[in-house]
């Protein structure tokens, strides 16, 4: 099972992931932590170049060309042989954080982001894809507030944030079967308890 998490800046989803991950794992599933960009020796590479604050330049083609190859090492090292050896594999971000931030955000063609996407993951798709909603203005305080890795996409205008946001809730209308809208401006055990419970359905479903 591939489950992935997707939200803005500040949405809490690591939190959250670190204690679905404890839960699964308690409860004698085998799982799988990974992240985008990084996952992999090389991923993490290509994120510090992503993610460096002086990367001012960086041109919007050449930065889905670098998530893309991010994602393409993701999927093959580390994705796909887990899925095949039967694991759930979770992972902060994955292929909709593209369609969101330079589809939506930097208003890239979304037809030829999905093309490239679809060339970097071989087609694959979450099983599950949890996105915590939280107002972008809310995320970014949370995130200054946490002391957080702040890089350079957390550095875009306020009106980047909002359309990264307003994105993903496009995304959720066009695959409504996949996504799980989770307001995430709740307590941090009331979020989990609804992510347990969604996961727990599909794991039912899926035996």
């Amino acid at each position: 099972m591939f489950i992935t998490f997707e939200g803005p800046e500040g949405s809490g989803k690591t939190t959250q992931i670190r204690l679905l991950v404890e839960w699964l794992r308690k409860h004698a599933h085998d799982v799988v932590l990974t992240r985008e960009p990084g996952g992999t020796d090389i991923g993490n590479q290509i994120r510090a170049v992503l993610h460096d604050p002086h990367n001012t330049a960086m041109d919007a083609d050449a930065e889905i060309l670098l998530y893309s190859a991010d994602r393409a090492q993701h999927v093959a090292q580390r994705i796909r042989p887990a899925l095949a050896a039967g694991k759930i594999v979770i992972s902060d971000r994955y292929a909709d954080s593209t369609l969101a931030y330079q589809g939506y955000g930097r208003r890239l063609d979304m037809e030829a982001l999905r093309a490239i996407t679809a060339f970097a993951t071989g087609g694959l798709t979450p099983d599950l894809t949890l996105y915590l909603d939280i107002t972008s203005e809310e995320g970014l305080l949370r995130k200054q507030k946490g002391g957080d890795e702040w890089n350079r996409l957390d550095a875009e205008s306020p009106e980047f944030h909002q359309r990264v946001r307003a994105g993903y809730l496009e995304l959720v209308t066009q695959e409504p079967h996949r996504w799980a809208v989770i307001d995430g401006d709740r307590s941090v055990e009331e979020v989990q308890a609804e992510i347990r419970a969604l996961v727990q359905a599909k794991l039912d479903v899926g035996d």
